[in-house]
């Protein structure tokens, strides 16, 4: 996976958006991996004749937001299911968007171009979706990533050294319940007692985080942010760069009902979720309040113990509205929440975010984790947390459209 940039649309505390930019790379403006801006070259004095400009309303499709997206299960999804749809073929053939993309990451980029590499990719996704409907009635049992692997040509024969390497870790995304473990509801109410109690955790009713970014390898760094939360289920997460104006400020919100995104230098700028990612600020809202845990998913099923790092877990996976679902891990000593990796659908295979949680420390009784890791099909992010106030007042515009 190359390192310099796969654009993506903005940094939001836990929350970050992962979405490759097959479209949303503003023509002055290249981000690194990490999802920070990078120095941008000067702008240019007219933008190139392809570079696409365009402004999304609520509802409507990638097929009539973007020129050219015509492949007949793409065309009808949301704009954020596109492009979480564009980050699951990146990632499952190892490829950069520039690689299909004609000048990505730069202000000579032309998204409408037919590369053949796109007009190939079209036929592969087609592909895929005959495949699954003529031998899987429909459900998703072949996805790119089933013969890629992340790499452009899929191997034919396995490597000797592999077949009596080291196993293949690469997990289930669907876990199959296991017996002689403990239930769903034991692993949750020992997770809900580890961080303070239901008693206390009812009496939590908002906090606003503040932290600063770490980055990933180095790089974008600097930034600050701050988490605003209100329960049972808002949250906005806000990212600036005080010492860096020139990359702007970003806003992920989620007021309960409705959610927004706001990247001033990326293609769109802001636009309204009306997809999966819908799914997924609502769950990373309600999740903010750990004590409402087990009403946030259903069909809570346990898996077989597994691991993270150093730490024995349980393993608990819940299921959502429209295909949404989430796997949390946690550890089997404490009970504190290790992991979490939401999955969103697409035509093309689910697509992963994931967040890691540490250093957990108290506040006001309340055990909050304050470093954190966030991954996402175009990179990874660090953050650490400074301070917490619990239970203050949220002015209400903090969570409605940026």
């Amino acid at each position: 996976m190359k390192l310099w940039s796969r654009v993506t649309l903005a940094v939001a505390g836990m929350a970050v958006i992962w979405l490759c930019a097959v479209k949303l790379a503003g023509p002055a403006a290249a981000q690194d991996k990490a999802g920070q801006t990078k120095a941008a070259p000067a702008p240019a004095k007219a933008a190139p004749a392809n570079t696409q400009t365009v402004a999304a309303a609520p509802g409507q499709s990638a097929g009539e937001v973007f020129k050219n997206v015509n492949t007949s299960t793409l065309k009808g999804l949301t704009v954020d299911d596109f492009l979480g749809a564009m980050g699951v073929i990146s990632a499952d053939l190892g490829l950069d968007c520039a690689d299909c993309h004609p000048g990505a990451g730069s202000d000579k980029v032309d998204w409408i171009f037919d590369t053949p590499r796109k007009k190939t990719a079209r036929k592969m996704v087609e592909m895929v979706a005959v495949i699954n409907r003529t031998n899987f009635s429909g459900a998703q049992s072949v996805t790119c990533f089933t013969c890629h692997h992340g790499r452009l040509r899929p191997s034919t024969t396995i490597g000797l050294d592999t077949l009596y390497g080291t196993p293949n870790e690469e997990k289930d995304d669907f876990v199959a319940p296991a017996q002689g473990v403990p239930s769903a509801t034991q692993i949750l109410d020992k997770y809900i007692t580890a961080v303070g109690g239901a008693q206390r955790l009812a009496g939590l009713t908002s906090f606003i985080a503040t932290g600063s970014s770490v980055g990933y390898e180095g790089l974008g760094g600097g930034g600050s942010f701050t988490i605003y939360a209100k329960a049972p289920n808002q949250r906005t997460t806000q990212i600036q760069f005080k010492d860096h104006p020139e990359r702007g400020d970003s806003t992920r919100a989620f007021d309960g009902k409705v959610g927004w995104i706001k990247s001033p230098r990326s293609l769109l700028g802001q636009y309204e979720l009306t997809g999966s990612e819908l799914d997924g600020a609502r769950l990373d809202a309600m999740l903010s309040f750990p004590g409402q845990i087990k009403t946030i998913l259903n069909n809570w099923r346990v898996g077989s113990p597994d691991s993270v790092g150093d730490k024995d877990v349980q393993v608990v996976q819940g299921t959502g509205p429209r295909g949404f679902m989430a796997t949390f891990y946690f550890d089997k000593d404490s009970g504190l929440l290790v992991r979490m990796v939401r999955y969103s659908t697409s035509p093309v295979g689910r697509v992963p975010t994931q967040t890691d949680y540490s250093d957990y420390r108290d506040v006001g009784g309340i055990k909050f984790p304050f470093k954190y890791t966030f991954s996402w099909l175009d990179g990874k992010d660090a953050f650490q947390l400074s301070d917490v106030k619990t239970n203050v007042a949220i002015d209400p515009a903090k969570f409605a459209k940026p």
